[in-house]
């Protein structure tokens, strides 16, 4: 079976600059990745490529073996990073997934009967039914990046991106979206994510592509998550250790610490220095 989405040697750059590289990557219908790398690496880059919004420079983007183009472009449902959203929108929850059809068809100003019923569906989907007349706003953060999940959701898309799902929330509530996606993948959604927590990846994703630029690697998180390649990912010392059977990945700790860093005070007079 041809691959949902193939990037073949796929450039991209403004003018001499390039911001990807050579990118060989393909996602199958029902795979579960994320992109993994360091700020500047390239992976909202990638997802413009995805969504269309960008053309690559060289290289060439197919779905279903068809080259990517107008009548074959796969249905992609996007989640945005939350602190992109103008929240000041005055929109309920129920109205902004509604929205999320308005890529399908033709909507009329108001929801008919049967979108109203095919929201509230969703909304039960993602347990949030009971906030479908709240306002956007005045969510929690978990509350919110399931509203933006319904309405990704309620196109019925081939795939479903999203832009750091977790980002800005506590550990508790990112826990649960992850687990929220996880089911979602194990109902049939392709998810593609990116990610700066390389602990949840390990722990929640079974596929996994290091991007910086170019594609450093790309597998199960346990062939992939080596301190080779994640140094050669984010370009430092990169530490992973397995713990009861549990991946865990930090930095490399410097060399100093924090009293060698900030000036011991002098009782009664200015700091002492180095110099």
């Amino acid at each position: 079976m041809d691959p949902l989405l193939e990037l073949r040697k796929v450039t991209f750059g403004y003018g001499a600059t390039p911001i990807l590289e050579d990118i060989n990557i393909h996602l199958h219908h029902g795979q579960f990745a994320a992109l993994v790398g360091p700020s500047g690496a390239g992976k909202t880059t990638l997802l413009k490529l995805i969504l269309g919004t960008l053309q690559p420079t060289h290289g060439e983007i197919y779905t279903h073996g068809e080259l990517l183009r107008n009548g074959h472009a796969p249905r992609v449902g996007y989640v945005p990073q939350l602190e992109t959203v103008d929240w000041n929108f005055p929109v309920t929850v129920e109205q902004t997934v509604w929205m999320g059809q308005i890529g399908n068809k033709n909507l009329l100003p108001w929801m008919s009967a049967k979108e109203r019923r095919q929201v509230q569906a969703m909304l039960e989907r993602l347990g949030i039914a009971e906030l479908a007349q709240r306002h956007i706003r005045d969510l929690s953060g978990g509350q919110q990046q399931r509203v933006f999940l319904a309405r990704a959701l309620i196109s019925k898309p081939d795939l479903l991106v999203l832009d750091e799902p977790t980002v800005g929330l506590d550990i508790q509530t990112a826990e649960m979206i992850l687990v929220l996606l996880a089911e979602l993948n194990r109902q049939g959604v392709t998810l593609l994510m990116t990610t700066h927590d390389l602990n949840a990846a390990a722990a929640h994703l079974p596929w996994v592509i290091c991007l910086n630029q170019k594609v450093i690697a790309q597998g199960a998180p346990e062939a992939v998550f080596t301190e080779k390649v994640l140094s050669e990912t984010y370009r430092g010392d990169m530490m992973v250790f397995v713990h009861n059977g549990m991946m865990f990945i930090q930095q490399k700790p410097h060399g100093h610490g924090y009293k060698d860093l900030v000036p011991e005070p002098v009782p009664g007079g200015m700091p002492h220095t180095n110099s």
